[in-house]
Formats: C-alpha cells, structure tokens, sequence
C-alpha cells in the first residue's frame, strides 16, 4: 500500500442516518452513533412510546431523521418533522412518541446522562 492509499484509509468516514434508519426492523432500536468530547449521539428508532422521564444533569436535542417525532411534557406537545431539531432542557419532564408508525430521531446528550423514569403506576 503506497502512502496516499493508507493516508485515505485513515480519513474518518461519513454516517448516513437516513440509511442506517432504513435498514431496521425492530419495533425500537437505540444505538450510539459517535461521541463528541462529553457528549454522545445517538439514534433510536421507535414505533411506541417512550415513558415519562427527566435528565436531571443534561439537556437532551432531538432532531427528525424521518417520520415525526412527538414530544409531550406537562403543559402539552411538540411534534417534529423530518429535518426539525428540539432541545429539552435538563430536569424537564416530558415523553416521546412517533408521530405516525415510526419515527427516527437523533439525540444529543451528555455522555452517561441520568435518566430517571416515573412510575405510571
């Protein structure tokens, strides 16, 4: 391998969310996507909704890769379409739920952020 050829080998590669999203079948799918200093992205792919929960010690952003995303919190909800970026602030309460049958969504987040989830019980 001459040392241009192994240069480029060492270049970082692109991610296509679009993609990764497509090729998923499972009814819910999170999974981290990169690590940016203290922070992780990840993406989820969710046909259900995800419980009432807070970070109290991050804030967490949501951007729609596709199908729209619904964000609840105690005084109503958000919806987000493809392309759409929200940020939660941290020790909000709130909940997330497609829009439609499913929905993809990248999340920003404080590495190893807490979450606690409510009892709906």
């Amino acid at each position: 391998m001459d040392e241009i050829a192994r240069q480029a080998s060492l270049l970082p590669q692109p991610l296509l969310p679009s993609a990764l999203g497509a090729a998923i079948a499972e009814a819910y799918h999170n999974r981290s996507l990169a690590e940016v200093n203290d922070h992780e992205i990840r993406m989820s792919v969710m046909t259900a909704g995800f419980p009432w929960h807070i970070h109290p010690d991050s804030d967490e952003t949501f951007l729609v890769v596709d199908g729209q995303l619904v964000i609840e919190f105690d005084a109503g909800e958000v919806v987000l379409s493809p392309g759409e970026m929200l940020t939660v602030p941290r020790g909000t309460r709130h909940r997330t739920r497609p829009g439609d049958d499913r929905s993809v969504n990248l999340t920003f987040e404080l590495k190893d952020a807490t979450t606690l989830f409510e009892d709906e019980g």
